[in-house]
């Protein structure tokens, strides 16, 4: 799977959890570019994505993840 594919879907993801359908996430991105982006919703942001890759994050992956780059780096180690 390339990285573009894991974007296009990781921003759908995203847009389902936030419910907005602007939402652009790029390797960059942060929780402070998305404005809902919080404690709770970070978990449900979470779940969200190892469902939709068939994929389960450590605690300490979740807990030190600094962007959405990081996150596609995991994913891609898993897929």
């Amino acid at each position: 799977m390339q990285k573009e594919e894991i974007y296009e879907r990781l921003n759908e993801v995203f847009r389902d959890v936030f419910d907005d359908e602007n939402i652009e996430v790029n390797e960059n991105t942060t929780s402070a570019d998305i404005e809902d982006w919080d404690s709770l919703e970070h978990i449900n942001l979470i779940v969200a994505v190892e469902n939709e890759f068939g994929i389960k994050f450590n605690m300490g992956e979740v807990t030190t993840m600094k962007n959405v780059g990081e996150m596609v780096e995991i994913i891609i180690s898993r897929i």
